[in-house]
C-alpha cells in the first residue's frame, strides 16, 4: 500500500475550535494541527490519474486507486500517528519504454494491478496557533516497499521524509506551507541516494459553513548536481477541489494537473473524512 496519503479535516473545525483542526483532503499538504487526544480518523476513496510515468520500469498508462485509505489515531494533544496507502493499484498499460529495471517486468498483457507502498507517519505540533503567529508541526514518514518491481508498479526501496509543517488561519482561509527534506534510495544500485527538496503550498476558502474551495502546489526537486536517479526524479502536482462537511463525514473532489513532463497529465480524486473519539489519553 503506497503513499501518499492524503490528509484530512474540516476548515470550520480550525476557525471554531482550533483543536479540531487537522489534514484535508483532497490535498496532501500537511496541516501542522493534529487530530486530537484519543480521537481516530479514518479516510477513503478512489483516484485516477491519466498519463502515469513509471521511469524505473518503463510503464505509462492511466491508473486507478481503488480504495486509497488513511488511518490516523490521536496519541496525546500534540501528536498522531499516521498510516496510508491503497489496496489496488491497477494500471492500463498504454506505452512500454525501456527503463532500467524494465527486464524485471513478469507483466505481458496491457494491464497490471499491484498493492501500493505503506507509508507510516508521525505528526508533532510544537506550537499552537496564536493571534499574532501561525501553528508549527514537524512530520517524520517512511515509505515501505509493499509495491513489486514485478508488477512495474513497485521500486522495492525504503524512503524517509521529515517536513517543517506551518498553518494559519486568515479570516476565512486557511493557509498551510510544507518544507522538508526526503532521502529516496537509487532502486538501481541499492548503495547510493537522492536528497529531494519537498515542499507544499495548500489553501482552503470556507463559502459557507459546510463548503469549501481548496487547492495546492504540492511536489520535490532533485538536488542531485547530475540527473535524478530514476524514480527519484522532480516532481509537482497543482490540486484544486472542494470539501462538503454533512453530520460527521466531510466529502471531498479533487482535480490535479501535472506541472512537470513526468507527472500525469491530469486526474482527479473523491472520497470521504470520518473523525470520532476511540478512546480517552490517561
Amino acid at each position: 500500500m503506497r503513499a501518499g496519503r492524503h490528509a484530512l479535516c474540516v476548515l470550520v473545525g480550525v476557525l471554531t475550535c482550533g483543536s479540531a483542526a487537522a489534514q484535508q483532503r483532497p490535498l496532501v499538504t500537511e496541516d501542522p494541527e493534529p487530530i486530537g487526544a484519543g480521537r481516530v480518523l479514518i479516510e477513503g476513496g478512489i483516484a485516477y490519474s491519466q498519463d502515469e510515468k513509471y521511469t524505473v520500469s518503463g510503464l505509462e498508462g492511466n491508473l486507478w486507486r481503488i480504495p486509497t485509505l488513511g488511518v490516523s489515531v490521536g496519541i496525546s494533544s500534540i501528536a498522531e500517528l499516521q498510516f496510508d496507502g491503497a489496496i489496488f493499484d491497477h494500471l492500463s498499460i498504454e506505452r512500454r519504454k525501456s527503463a532500467p529495471l524494465s527486464d524485471l517486468v513478469t507483466v505481458t498483457g496491457d494491464t497490471t494491478h499491484d498493492v501500493e507502498d505503506l507509508v507510516i507517519a508521525t505528526k508533532i505540533r510544537l506550537r499552537a496557533e496564536g493571534p499574532g503567529h501561525p501553528a508549527l508541526g514537524l512530520r517524520f514518514a517512511t515509505r515501505l516497499p509493499n509495491a513489486t518491481n514485478e508488477s512495474g508498479l513497485g521500486i522495492d526501496t525504503t524512503d524517509f521524509f521529515a517536513s517543517l509543517l506551518v498553518g494559519k488561519t486568515v479570516q476565512s482561509v486557511r493557509i498551510v506551507g510544507n518544507i522538508g527534506l526526503g532521502i529516496l534510495q537509487d532502486p538501481t544500485v541499492g548503495h547510493a541516494q537522492n536528497d529531494v527538496l519537498t515542499y507544499g503550498v495548500s489553501f482552503a476558502r470556507a463559502l459557507t459553513d459546510r463548503a469549501e474551495l481548496v487547492g495546492e502546489v504540492n511536489g520535490r526537486v532533485s538536488t542531485r548536481s547530475g540527473p535524478p536517479f530514476p524514480g527519484t526524479e522532480t516532481r509537482s502536482l497543482l490540486t484544486l477541489g472542494g470539501r462538503y462537511t454533512r453530520n460527521a463525514i466531510r466529502f471531498d473532489v479533487g482535480f490535479s494537473f501535472g506541472l512537470t513532463t513526468i507527472d500525469p497529465t491530469i486526474g482527479f480524486s473523491g472520497g470521504f473524512t470520518y473523525v470520532f473519539n476511540a478512546f480517552t489519553i490517561p
